[in-house]
């Protein structure tokens, strides 16, 4: 750190940035510079104002909807910028007066001291895979609420399915051939039907974007070998890896398990120690797909035809790594149930452990050097 350096703290709003500057050491000055339109133009005139003093200049602000331009903008010039987690950032007891201005002073002044904890800014190629794998997510979540919307439906008009599987080509036909009492009812079926056939078609065609954009990304060697193992499949892989980014950047496992909120929770004082259920601290996207691909493991460990034929041209140590998992997890998995655990805990432990061999698989696959 520079003597002549100086702190910027922006507090960042769609159509506003409030700055405010601290100069080098704890005595230094933090004065409010301004509020000014929360475009890259009006940032750049305060940039130049700044840089004319002669200062090296660090910027920083929290992260929220307004997403990483800035901080692109700013780094692709030269300038040192951190974007921090709003949770991570010290708040004094008592604190009652909160407003744009004395947000950007306290960035300013926790940025100067060193107080602040940087988050992981992801790569622009990396983001807009993490934008299509999310849009899907919403697509399936539409999906979903669109066939509870239908059942909710028909059980209000009393009219039940008997078949064997909800959603079957069966089941479809049978929803084709309900006639409703009344017009407006009828009306009714056939719009939320056409509803769950739209969100449908739109799951597939995000599916479809993502297998043909993938082999384009400079990640995608990662994504080709996390599918090796059980119940990791394309979307779970890629969801992964556009949510997390490098996993090589991760010291260990232990690290990517707390990143992901997958730990215990834990409030432990003297002799008591209590652990609780895990925390949900990290990235909800991922720990979501983890736990599906976790239930994979409930069964018994084999090399199946498909999760061969995703190993074809792997590198050997890979596969051993799958296969290592698969026998870890499976029997993981019959022990805890043995010992009475329910099986959301038992998939998330798994779901825990799952992720430390991704950890390990990533470690092995070279990915360009660019990225």
């Amino acid at each position: 750190m520079t003597d002549n350096s100086t702190f910027i703290g922006m507090d960042v709003h769609k159509n506003s940035i409030d700055i405010a500057i601290a100069q080098t050491g704890r005595k230094g000055q933090v004065r409010h510079y301004g509020k000014i339109d929360g475009t890259l133009s009006a940032l750049d005139k305060v940039v130049r104002k700044l840089v004319s003093k002669g200062n090296r200049l660090q910027f920083v602000y929290e992260a929220g909807p307004c997403g990483y331009q800035i901080y692109r903008h700013l780094t692709a010039q030269g300038f040192d910028c951190s974007v921090v987690a709003p949770s991570r950032i010290p708040k004094p007891s008592g604190k009652q007066i909160k407003n744009d201005r004395r947000d950007a002073l306290m960035l300013a002044r926790l940025h100067r001291a060193g107080e602040l904890t940087a988050v992981y800014v992801p790569l622009a190629e990396d983001e807009a895979i993490r934008d299509l794998t999310r849009a899907r997510e919403d697509a399936k979540g539409d999906e979903k609420k669109s066939k509870q919307r239908l059942l909710a439906f028909l059980l209000r008009s009393g009219i039940r399915y008997t078949g064997r599987a909800s959603w079957s080509q069966a089941h479809m036909r049978w929803l084709s051939d309900i006639k409703m009492p009344h017009r407006s009812q009828q009306i009714v079926l056939q719009e939320y039907i056409g509803t769950l056939n739209q969100c449908k078609d739109r799951v597939k065609r995000l599916t479809d974007q993502i297998q043909q954009l993938l082999p384009e990304w400079q990640r995608f060697p990662v994504v080709q070998a996390l599918q090796s193992m059980r119940g990791v499949s394309m979307i779970v892989a890629a969801t992964t890896v556009a949510e997390v980014g490098d996993l090589k950047r991760f010291q260990n496992p232990a690290e990517l398990m707390s990143y992901l909120g997958l730990v215990p929770s834990e409030h432990s004082s003297g002799q008591k120690t209590r652990r609780g259920s895990i925390t949900k601290t990290g990235n909800g996207h991922v720990r979501r797909v983890l736990v599906e691909a976790a239930w994979a493991y409930r069964l018994p460990a084999r090399v199946s035809r498909v999760l061969l034929k995703r190993q074809e041209g792997l590198p050997q140590s890979i596969c051993e790594i799958a296969w290592k998992a698969q026998l870890r997890l499976c029997s993981r998995y019959r022990h805890l149930w043995a010992k009475g655990k329910i099986k959301p805990v038992v998939v998330t432990a798994i779901a825990r452990e799952l992720c430390a061999f991704m950890w390990a698989i990533a470690n092995e696959t070279k990915v360009p050097a660019e990225v």
